[in-house]
């Protein structure tokens, strides 16, 4: 499940985690873009819930230096030896250079660079590395974690794939449809020993379909106009399905552009339904090769009127053991 949960404030997410963990979800993972940063969530269910899996998808590799980002990942993963995976991404120029005053320079080198600088300062190995897009020099962690963390890289067309696939622990996919994980996942190329395949999937688990589909339409709307997505829903085919939302975009028609997302694309990429039918569709990216499906979970009208209880009564419908659920 990706935490935090909206609505839920971060102070009463202890319930939350107990109430994830006794429906059967073994990992959360957080983000990191204009809400909570990616690790005080984990923190929190470090503490708070021991058995949980834990992970970032992602943390950005422009927005902090080098070493701090290192220092966040190694002091959460001497909290939780073991059980959390540090995802990287390259993010994009809206959270990195309009948000965050970081020029969004060479994201593929930067984001290789990075990886390979968090390979060896989480081994505990003094850094003293030109790189292509930074500089380090002797750098060296203070406390190294007994356990370094696997690094997963967040991948989308074929040349970050294939570096995911080459020198990271895992690859963490996002806006795609468990139709497209085989295109995806045949990038890879040869991998890593333990390699771990995640995909973040939005799920609106609601029978109400016009409200899912026009939080849908939101959602792709400000997320696939980003350059990146783009070219890789078109790398995917949908050229033609998304082409009259990019164009109504480029005029500056907002509007129109959110209008112009077909039902059928809204039906691929975000998941809704009851959530018996959501978690069958869920099911099918497992089927299809990721091993770690991360619900996104989107707000629903029975949950905003139901409040706490009606979000504990879903979490244990989506959830493996939804018998089991209590908060």
């Amino acid at each position: 499940m990706t935490v935090p949960l909206n609505g839920v404030p971060l102070a009463d997410h202890a319930a939350v985690y107990a109430t994830l963990d006794h429906a059967g979800f073994t990992d959360v993972w957080s983000s990191e873009v204009a809400g909570a940063d990616a690790f005080t969530p984990l923190a929190l269910a470090a503490a708070w819930q021991p058995r949980l899996r834990l992970g970032t998808a992602i943390t950005p590799v422009f927005t902090r230096g080098p070493a701090l980002l290192a220092m966040s990942a190694s002091a959460l993963a001497e909290a939780a030896p073991g059980r959390f995976s540090l995802g990287i991404g390259a993010s994009s120029p809206v959270l990195v250079r309009d948000w965050n005053a970081v020029r969004f320079d060479e994201p593929f080198r930067r984001t290789r660079d990075v990886l390979r600088f968090l390979r060896a300062a989480l081994r505990g190995e003094t850094v003293d590395e030109v790189y292509d897009t930074f500089t380090v020099r002797r750098f060296t962690l203070e406390r190294p974690p007994a356990v370094p963390p696997p690094i997963v890289l967040a991948a989308l067309r074929p040349g970050m794939l294939r570096l995911a696939g080459a020198e990271a622990d895992g690859v963490i996919l996002n806006w795609l449809s468990a139709d497209d994980v085989p295109r995806t996942l045949a990038e890879l190329g040869e991998r890593r020993p333990g390699f771990e395949i995640a995909a973040r999937i939005f799920v609106c688990p609601t029978e109400d379909a016009t409200y899912a589909r026009t939080l849908g339409r939101r959602l792709i709307t400000s997320y696939l106009t980003v350059p990146a997505y783009a070219e890789f829903h078109r790398w995917l085919g949908r050229d033609k399905v998304l082409a009259p939302m990019w164009d109504a975009w480029a005029a500056g028609d907002r509007r129109g552009a959110s209008a112009a997302v077909p039902d059928e694309a809204v039906d691929a990429l975000v998941l809704h339904g009851s959530p018996e039918h959501c978690r069958a569709q869920v099911r099918r990216y497992a089927d299809a090769g990721v091993a770690v499906p991360i619900i996104a979970l989107l707000p629903t009208p029975e949950v905003t009127a139901g409040g706490a209880a009606a979000l504990t009564t879903l979490i244990a419908q989506l959830g493996t053991e939804p018998s089991g659920a209590s908060a």
